[in-house]
């Protein structure tokens, strides 16, 4: 995307929230500060604009889920670099945490998955790794985005299928279903 139309992006949605309280103010010194170490310690990016503008239209759209701002601006930095690493779309990891634990990091499943991506604690003892705790965050993203990205690949990027074999419901499609539906419905960004 040109620079150009990416910074009238930021502007407008910078001006958006206070105009649709038919405020204007300045923002929080203390929030223009941790938005810059953010962006700063943000290395899955491109450039700095890319960061300024992923991070804050995510942080926006997560408030409603993760009220601290410091919280969220942590979460979607690790979101971005692990899913980067794994060749995925962050906004699809987004949407899939959203579906599992709806950013829960203590959510625990009915049959014992652990964290925001819900990754099964027996990955622990297979990769020889019980130290690893699945409730923090780097860790289970990491799992997470690299059990989703060999699913991917092993279905030859069938999304569906590798939802399904994600979530251990391969042949149904309520699940997938439910990733996708949030995906294009609450995280899409277009590329």
């Amino acid at each position: 995307m040109p620079a150009r139309i990416c910074f009238a992006l930021l502007s407008l949605l910078l001006l958006a929230a206070p105009a649709a309280a038919n405020l204007r103010q300045a923002p929080e010194p203390g929030l223009r500060s941790l938005l810059q170490r953010t962006v700063a310690e943000a290395d899955s990016f491109q450039d700095r604009f890319e960061a300024e503008v992923w991070l804050l239209d995510m942080s926006t759209r997560l408030a409603r889920y993760l009220p601290a701002v410091e919280e969220r601006l942590h979460l979607l930095r690790l979101v971005h670099r692990e899913a980067s690493k794994a060749g995925l779309r962050p906004d699809l990891v987004i949407a899939l945490i959203h579906a599992e634990s709806r950013f829960d990091r203590f959510a625990i499943s009915s049959v014992g998955a652990q964290g925001m991506m819900q990754v099964m604690p027996f990955w622990k003892a297979e990769l020889g790794r019980p130290q690893d705790n699945l409730t923090d965050n780097a860790t289970n993203l990491r799992y997470g985005c690299t059990i989703l990205s060999y699913y991917l690949k092993k279905e030859h990027g069938d999304l569906s299928r590798a939802l399904a074999r994600y979530n251990g419901s391969l042949g149904q499609n309520a699940y997938p279903a439910k990733v996708i539906g949030l995906w294009q419905d609450f995280w899409y960004v277009k590329p």
